[in-house]
């Protein structure tokens, strides 16, 4: 003991008398230990070949989310594969996830997306929130933070919304009229058109005919542009930029699906700016309570507007169209929790014909129903972090910067150790108080900065949906032995239709 403290003290003189010398001296130290720490090359993973034989020959890239999940039971919670010419480290536990996510930074950079980015190149269009980066993403999503953030600026939106639902209620029956049954077939396409109508009316304040009984041509189109950029969207990024010139059509469908979005949106702006125009030329007082009306507020440049505008609308239609789907077909599967959901929003509404955003705050069973379902289906069933500044650590190994780091949130969401029971639909466990949970565990929105910009929104558009939906139907399968399972399109949707009895209460 005396020793001990006679080396203390030694040690404190040689600090108080010598700083330089100590402070190199604990420098050199720290180096070492950053040295012995495992790097990138210690990473576990597959060849780049058996990764791909994976994933284009035995899985395909609809199978990408299970591959999160053999990646994880084969290499540990961390590991490393080439997806054609973009290394990623792949990370599937909550805690090294939540690591990753406090060193992101000032401006996050969430993927680096190069498909997209090389289209807007390509035509010269501007960035929006989900391509931007660093000061001009700051600022984007500052402006629209203010709109879109705010609990009391979404309530806003609650009669708009709960017209498009009152609209889709009519679109539901009319199906079923049109089948002759009380079968609706393909759920998840008629939610599709109701999540583009409802994105539509939020950014435009007017619709756009996606729920009448004989859909616009242009509207049907848009759809299909949206889905087949989707699924172009891994494709072209497996491929290095000179093979878009050697094997063309990829790519072609890829732009083309893009060209026709950019002019849709275009169009629905233009109109709403003439209109604006022609009001204040007439000495109106000019008012809105859409989208894009606050963006021009803001002087953004109109390049700019149609930039955010066309992201903002497909991003608003695979979340609300996916949720829905899979929480009707959960819900058809176990008719004691919607029996108890379908009181629980009768008791809150007594009796009113029309649920409110106040209403469905009283919910929690319906919450926790939403949430069981973006557990079990992510909408993005792996985000990503660009750490474009610095090296990181992240568990045991030291990442560089620039490195792509996918989050692996559909083996987390899967996870036994947080989830008992992980792949059974319960949404009671989101009721009672777990310590066990992570809180990293299911981030369905993401986390922090770089979080869904419309996760209000959209969570408000499917609460009203289901709320209504509960009042008029009891949902029921077409058959209760017809299983569906969840394939990736780049987000996660089902891979087959789903057909749903609704029958009238």
């Amino acid at each position: 003991m005396p020793q001990t403290l006679k080396l203390v003290s030694k040690s404190s003189l040689f600090f108080r008398y010598f700083p330089e010398v100590w402070a190199e001296v604990v420098t050199k130290r720290a180096e070492a230990a950053i040295k012995r720490h495992r790097s990138l090359t210690d990473i576990p993973g597959p060849s780049t070949f058996s990764f791909l034989a994976d994933l284009f020959c035995r899985k395909g890239l609809s199978r990408l989310h299970e591959l999160q999940l053999e990646g994880k039971a084969k290499f540990g919670p961390v590991w490393k594969a080439s997806f054609g010419p973009i290394l990623t480290v792949h990370v599937a536990d909550p805690a090294l996830i939540e690591q990753v996510l406090r060193q992101e930074g000032k401006h996050p950079i969430r993927s680096d997306l190069c498909s997209w980015k090389d289209y807007r190149q390509c035509r010269g269009h501007a960035y929006g929130l989900l391509t931007a980066e660093g000061e001009e993403w700051q600022r984007l999503r500052s402006i629209l933070g203010k709109h879109m953030l705010k609990p009391k600026e979404v309530e806003a939106y609650g009669g708009a919304l709960n017209s498009v639902v009152t609209d889709l209620i009519k679109r539901l029956e009319h199906q079923q009229r049109q089948n002759k049954s009380l079968l609706v077939r393909d759920i998840a396409s008629e939610f599709y058109k109701f999540g583009l109508e409802g994105i539509s009316s939020v950014l435009f304040e007017s619709r756009i005919g996606c729920l009448e009984s004989n859909v616009p041509e242009e509207t049907e189109r848009f759809i299909r542009s949206i889905n087949t950029m989707f699924v172009m969207t891994l494709l072209t990024m497996a491929m290095p930029r000179f093979l878009h010139r050697i094997c063309r059509k990829p790519w072609q469908k890829f732009c083309d699906s893009w060209d026709y979005m950019f002019a849709f949106a275009k169009g629905h702006i233009d109109r709403r700016m003439a209109e604006v125009a022609e009001k204040v030329s007439r000495g109106e007082k000019v008012e809105g309570r859409y989208l894009t009306y606050y963006l021009a507020q803001e002087k953004l440049p109109m390049k700019s507007v149609y930039g955010n505008v066309t992201e903002l609308l497909l991003a608003g239609v695979d979340t609300i169209s996916s949720t829905l789907s899979w929480s009707l077909y959960e819900l058809s599967r176990h008719p004691l929790i919607q029996t108890a959901l379908y009181h629980e929003i009768c008791e809150v509404v007594q009796g009113e014909p029309i649920p409110s955003a106040a209403h469905v705050a009283r919910m929690p069973l319906l919450k926790a129903v939403v949430k069981e379902v973006l557990r079990l289906y992510p909408v993005v069933p792996g985000n990503a972090r660009v750490i474009s500044d610095r090296d990181i650590r992240v568990g045991e190994y030291t990442i560089p910067k620039k490195t792509l780091i996918t989050l692996c949130h559909y083996a987390t969401s899967r996870d036994e150790r947080f989830f008992p029971n992980p792949n059974k639909f319960q949404p009671e466990r989101w009721l009672r108080k777990d310590e066990s949970l992570h809180p990293y565990a299911s981030i369905p929105f993401g986390f922090g900065k770089r979080s869904c910009i419309g996760r209000r929104i959209a969570e408000l558009e499917v609460y009203l949906a289901l709320a209504r939906i509960l009042i008029h139907f009891e949902v029921r399968p077409e058959h209760q032995d017809n299983i569906v399972q969840p394939m990736t399109r780049t987000l996660l949707v089902p891979e087959k239709e789903i057909n749903l009895q609704f029958m009238h209460r």
